[in-house]
């Protein structure tokens, strides 16, 4: 178990910058840890992945340098569990809506004594058994991070108490979902869902939790960066191309129209 330097720089106050993979090649990670990002989110919660895809992935990401987290379908013990027993760094849960599944959510990813993540030393997390099951342990529970989304009314309205859950990491906006829980599907900047952000935002920000949330490009990134967001996710690998394609192909056809 590697210690997750994108944790220990969160835990400076450091903001970092990361973006949801959905593209199921390893060359994916590789290209974006050359560029320069901090970190991914591997999107198996809206992109179906077998195992040995999941694993390769990471393998990539370990070559290049880069954290590897897992975006997983549900809170289930099971599912983050063969997640993080493959060696990702941590997980994104999404509907993380009161305490009680916040609690839930840290007791399936830390081992005893915080929590009963199931215990295999023979898994590619623990080196295949090579590891000092003791050690292996403690810096699993030190390591792995835990990022739960807020995206609904119900979560915003418990979020005082689920602030105070120990061993959350972050407080993740999914700025999409909570549109559509407050009645408004894919309109995020309306006034509603804007209120509810900054609502979200003043509450992190009085607790130990950092701040994450999507961006769409720099400059909504530096902005979210100024109001102390800590956690960035910029776009998605399909969207980078998507946009980037279809700006400069807009700009080709424009210079040679003109």
């Amino acid at each position: 178990m590697r210690e997750n330097q994108l944790k220990a720089r969160i835990k400076r106050g450091e903001s970092v910058i990361g973006t949801f993979v959905k593209i199921k090649d390893p060359l994916v990670v590789e290209v974006l840890a050359l560029a320069g990002f901090d970190f991914f989110v591997l999107d198996t919660e809206h992109v179906a992945m077998d195992r040995m895809e999941l694993t390769n992935i990471l393998r990539a990401a370990e070559c290049f340098g880069i954290t590897p987290l897992v975006r997983v379908r549900e809170n289930q013990q099971v599912e983050i569990l063969q997640n993080l027993d493959l060696g990702y760094m941590g997980v994104q849960v999404p509907d993380v809506d009161t305490a009680q599944q916040a609690e839930e959510l840290v007791q399936s990813v830390k081992y005893y004594p915080r929590g009963v993540r199931g215990l295999s030393p023979s898994v590619r997390a623990c080196d295949y058994g090579t590891d000092k099951v003791s050690e292996y342990i403690a810096k699993a529970n030190e390591n792995t991070m835990v990022v739960a989304h807020c995206e609904s009314g119900e979560c915003v309205k418990n979020l005082d108490e689920i602030l105070k859950v120990e061993g959350v990491d972050v407080i993740f906006i999914g700025p999409m979902d909570l549109s559509q829980s407050l009645g408004v599907p894919g309109d995020t900047g309306s006034e509603i869902v804007q209120s509810t952000v900054n609502t979200v935002f003043e509450k992190v920000a009085k607790s130990d939790k950092a701040i994450g949330t999507t961006a769409g490009n720099a400059e909504a990134a530096r902005k979210l960066i100024a109001r102390g967001a800590q956690y960035i996710l910029l776009a998605s690998d399909q969207a980078m191309i998507l946009n980037w394609g279809k700006k400069t192909l807009a700009d080709i056809r424009a210079a040679k129209e003109g």
